[in-house]
């Protein structure tokens, strides 16, 4: 979907789009350097088109998949003492995908009168085309302002204030575990320069815990964890004329205890040369050769206050639940 079309739909709902138009080169120049590369890499952003939105969305029912609905219950948990606590006039949602989770914060703060501006940022136009009517419908006068573009590229256009008040930006489903700790330092750094005094990071993580409980979280028995990580596979072929053929790399999801993550790979079956129209590249792939898609690091408070304080950050408030399975934290400017 063209940013011009998501502009019209949204702008009939009263919702402001901001559409970054280095999508496609941004893409090309990921494939480009991560499958040049040895070993290869591709970053799981690159899942989100509309059918890896649905994919993820689907994910999150499955039984095995627990992040989703422990994040949820501690969110429902603290919402109205944390609404009552922070008294933002707005939310900044990074990743905010299809929306699902955002009211959670969202109606604590729309209740209690204070909410007056709502920022969605994400990859996918489709997912902020499908979220944001039902989000100005469900807050009737609140300004919505989405923005189509890669948080992880930079955040100077959020700086940017046209209401007075306390600010949240959150950082939720542990998409921080999406990033390795120097990515973490620079993200933690440029949210700094969006923070104000008053004003907190809202982040969701997963907590460190059996391999027996996360390995099948990114495995699950249906299969859709395994068609979500082909997803990329399908949106190169579109975006940029390849010939993948998925049915030849096989999803992987194993727990690598030193770094206390969970490494995602797709995994040739066979010998193979992927050709990449668009950027005039073949790839060739040897037998068993991967392609490493997503890391989801699992965390320990002391590892999250330590990498806040490197980049200028306080941990506020922590929060976790009952058996440590899943984590909330509050970061504000040191």
């Amino acid at each position: 979907m063209s940013p011009k079309t998501s502009l019209a739909a949204l702008e009939a709902v009263g919702v402001e789009l901001h559409a970054a138009p280095e999508t496609w080169t941004a893409l090309a120049a990921d494939v480009l350097e991560g499958l040049s590369t040895t070993p290869k890499t591709l970053p799981p952003k690159w899942f989100y088109d509309a059918r890896g939105s649905e994919l993820f969305d689907a994910i999150c029912e499955q039984p095995e998949y627990y992040p989703t609905r422990r994040e949820a219950a501690l969110l429902r948990t603290l919402g109205p003492a944390l609404a009552g606590e922070l008294g933002a006039t707005e939310v900044i949602e990074l990743g905010s995908g299809s929306s699902t989770k955002s009211p959670l914060l969202l109606d604590p703060l729309h209740q209690r009168g204070t909410l007056r501006r709502y920022v969605p940022v994400d990859v996918s136009a489709s997912a902020m085309e499908a979220a944001m009517p039902g989000l100005a419908a469900r807050y009737p006068g609140v300004e919505i302002t989405a923005h189509v573009s890669d948080f992880t590229a930079g955040l100077a256009p959020l700086r940017e204030r046209t209401v007075d008040g306390p600010r949240v930006v959150a950082f939720l489903g542990s998409t921080i575990g999406n990033l390795q700790p120097p990515e973490v330092h620079a993200f933690f750094g440029a949210v700094r320069e969006l923070l104000a005094p008053g004003d907190v990071l809202l982040l969701g993580h997963d907590l460190v815990k059996s391999p027996s409980i996360v390995e099948p979280a990114y495995d699950d028995a249906a299969g859709v964890t395994a068609d979500f990580n082909r997803n990329v596979l399908r949106v190169i072929n579109r975006e940029l004329q390849a010939d993948f053929d998925e049915e030849r790399f096989t999803h992987e999801a194993t727990w690598n205890p030193m770094l206390e993550r969970i490494e995602i790979r797709l995994r040739a079956t066979e010998p193979q040369v992927v050709r990449i129209a668009s950027l005039g590249l073949e790839v060739t792939f040897l037998e068993g050769e991967s392609i490493l898609t997503e890391i989801s690091r699992k965390f320990r408070p002391e590892v999250i206050e330590r990498s806040a304080v490197r980049a200028g950050l306080a941990l506020r408030a922590w929060y976790e639940d009952a058996d440590g399975w899943y984590g909330v934290s509050l970061l504000e400017r040191a």
